[in-house]
C-alpha cells in the first residue's frame, strides 16, 4: 500500500514518464520497425493538421468577436445595467523591483479605465526582501494617485513565512488576507466586490473594467465563473528581438483560441473573479509558481466542477521578457516557458483531489480536466520535435528494402501536402498579428513592418528552442522531485506605452 506521499510523487512522475517514453519509443521504431514509424508520422500529421485547422476556425471566431466587444459603447451598457452601481473593485497590484515607470503606465491605465474612482480600490502587494525599493514605490504611487482611487493600500509580504514559496503567489495570498480585514472593516458585502489580480506591467483597455462590471452582473451565475481577459505581450513589442515577438503572438493565438472554445479554458496571467468565492476558496495558493491558473482549479474543486471561465473578449497588454541583450533576452525567455509549462504540477493535483473527491464530481469532469492539463503539456513538448525533427528519422535511417516501397517513396510528397495545409494556420497567424501591433515608434523605420511578416520564418526553430525545450526541462524537474521556485521575468522597455 502506497503512503500519500508515494502516491503524489508517482502523480508527479507520470507526466514526464509519458513525454520521454513517446520520445524513446519514436527513436527506436525509426531504427526497429522504421515502416512503423513512417506509418504513425503519417497519422499524426494528419491528425496535426485537423488540430491546425481547428485552431484556425476557433482563432477567427475570437477574433470576430474581438472586433465586435471593441467597437461597442461600453459605457452606455453598463448605464443600463442593473446592480452595475453597487459593484466595488479591488485590484491586486504585485511588484518587486520594477521601474517606476512601469508600474506608473500600468496604474495610470487602471485610473483611466476606472468609472467611477469611489468604487476602485488599488492594492500594491510588494516584498519585504526588497523593502526599501517597494516603501520608495509605495510613496510614489501615493503621491501621483492618491487622489484617484477609493483608497491606495500597501501590503508587505513578509520574508520567510511558513508553508509558502518565495513568488507571487505567496505575495497575492498575503495581500488578500490582509484586503480580508479591510473589507470586513468597512462591513461591504463580498457578493457585491470584483477581484482583478493584474501584472506590475499590466496595461488594461480602457474599458475594461466597465466591460468586466457588465458581463459580471448579466452572468447567471458570477460567484460561479472567473473572467479572463486576451494576454498581448506588445508593450515592447518593437524593441524585442523577433523570437520574442513570434513566441508573444503565439500565445495570444493560443488564448484567443482559448476563448472562443471556452470549454477548456483556465485561467492565465492577469484575471478577475467574484471576492466572495476568492475568500471562500481560501485565496491564491501561496505554495506553487503557477497559482494564476491554479485559483481556477481550487474553484472547480470548491463547487464540484460547477466552475466555469468566462472570456472577455478585450485585450491587457503586457512586456515581452526583453533585455539590454539578445542572448540575455532569450535565456529570460527559456525561463519564463519553463515557468509556464511548470503548470504540469497542476496534473499530480487534480489527480491527487479527485481521488479525495471520491463522488462529489461526475467521473467524465474529472477525466476532461485531467486530459486537458495532460494532453496540453504533452503537446507542448512533444509535437514540435515529432514534427520537425523525428518526422524525419525514419525516412534517413530506413534499410534499402523498404526505401524501395511506394509508401516510403510517397510519403515526403505527402508531408509536403499535409505540411503545406498546416502553414495555413501560419499564415493565419500572421496576418492577424498586424491588426495587434501597437502603434510604430518614430525610431523604427516602416521597413521593419516587412521583418514582422518575414518573422514567422523561424516559427518552427522557436518551438523547439524557446517553447519544446523549456517545456521538456520542467516537466522532467518535476518527475525526479526538483521542484522549480518562483523566477521573476526581467522586462524592460526603452519607451513607455
Amino acid at each position: 500500500m502506497l503512503s500519500d506521499y508515494a502516491r503524489y510523487r508517482l502523480y508527479e512522475i507520470l507526466p514526464g514518464v509519458s513525454i520521454w517514453a513517446t520520445l524513446l519509443v519514436a527513436i527506436v521504431l525509426s531504427f526497429v520497425k522504421p515502416l512503423w514509424m513512417i506509418y504513425a508520422v503519417i497519422v499524426f500529421d494528419v491528425y496535426w493538421v485537423l488540430r491546425v485547422l481547428n485552431f484556425s476556425f476557433y482563432l477567427i471566431i475570437a477574433w470576430l468577436r474581438f472586433r465586435v466587444v471593441a467597437q461597442t459603447n461600453w459605457s452606455d451598457k453598463l448605464q443600463s445595467c442593473p446592480g452595475a452601481e453597487t459593484k466595488r473593485h479591488l485590484i491586486f497590484l504585485p511588484v518587486y523591483k520594477e521601474e517606476w515607470s512601469v508600474v506608473k503606465s500600468t496604474i495610470e491605465s487602471i485610473r483611466t479605465a476606472c468609472y467611477n474612482p469611489a468604487a476602485f480600490v488599488l492594492v500594491i502587494a510588494g516584498e519585504e526582501r526588497a523593502r526599501e525599493h517597494y516603501d520608495l514605490l509605495f510613496s510614489q504611487v501615493k503621491t501621483a494617485f492618491g487622489a484617484s482611487f477609493f483608497d491606495i493600500i500597501g501590503a508587505c509580504h513578509p520574508m520567510n513565512l511558513p508553508d509558502e514559496i518565495p513568488g507571487k503567489g505567496s505575495n497575492i495570498h498575503f495581500a488578500e488576507k490582509q484586503m480580508k480585514k479591510y473589507v470586513d472593516q468597512h462591513r461591504w458585502d463580498e457578493r457585491e466586490i470584483i477581484a482583478t489580480i493584474f501584472d506590475s506591467d499590466t496595461i488594461c483597455h480602457p474599458e475594461y473594467f466597465r466591460y468586466l462590471t457588465y458581463i459580471f452582473c448579466t452572468h447567471p451565475n458570477p460567484l460561479q465563473s472567473s473572467f479572463q481577459p486576451i494576454a498581448l505581450y506588445n508593450n515592447n513589442i518593437w524593441e524585442s528581438p523577433a523570437i520574442l515577438r513570434i513566441m508573444s503572438f503565439g500565445t495570444t493565438f493560443w488564448m484567443l483560441t482559448a476563448l472562443a472554445r471556452q470549454d477548456m479554458l483556465v485561467t492565465f496571467s492577469s484575471h478577475s473573479m467574484s471576492w466572495k468565492t476568492l475568500v471562500d476558496v481560501g485565496f491564491h495558493d501561496k505554495r506553487i509558481v503557477s497559482e494564476d491558473s491554479r485559483i481556477f482549479y481550487q474553484s472547480l474543486l470548491h463547487f464540484n466542477g460547477q466552475y466555469e471561465v468566462t472570456p472577455l473578449y478585450i485585450p491587457v497588454s503586457m512586456d515581452t521578457v526583453r533585455d539590454d541583450s539578445w542572448w540575455q533576452s532569450v535565456r529570460n525567455l527559456y525561463n519564463q516557458q519553463r515557468r509556464w509549462a511548470w503548470g504540469v504540477e497542476h496534473i499530480p493535483y487534480l489527480l491527487w483531489e479527485f481521488r479525495q473527491k471520491g463522488k462529489q464530481m461526475p467521473f467524465r469532469k474529472k477525466f476532461k480536466w485531467v486530459f486537458v492539463e495532460w494532453e496540453g503539456k504533452w503537446s507542448w513538448c512533444i509535437v514540435a520535435v515529432l514534427l520537425t525533427l523525428l518526422s524525419q528519422l525514419p525516412l534517413r535511417v530506413a534499410p534499402e528494402s523498404i526505401r524501395q516501397s511506394a509508401l516510403f517513396l510517397n510519403t515526403p510528397h505527402l508531408l509536403q501536402i499535409l505540411m503545406t495545409v498546416a502553414m495555413l494556420g501560419l499564415l493565419l497567424s500572421a496576418l492577424l498579428s498586424f491588426p495587434l501591433l501597437p502603434k510604430r515608434p518614430d525610431s523604427h523605420p516602416r521597413q521593419k513592418y516587412i521583418m514582422m511578416l518575414l518573422q514567422w520564418i523561424l516559427l518552427p526553430f522557436s518551438l523547439i528552442v524557446a517553447s519544446s525545450i523549456p517545456a521538456i526541462d520542467a516537466v522532467t524537474h518535476l518527475m525526479f522531485g526538483k521542484y522549480l521556485g518562483f523566477n521573476v521575468s526581467q522586462k524592460k522597455r526603452k519607451v513607455t506605452p
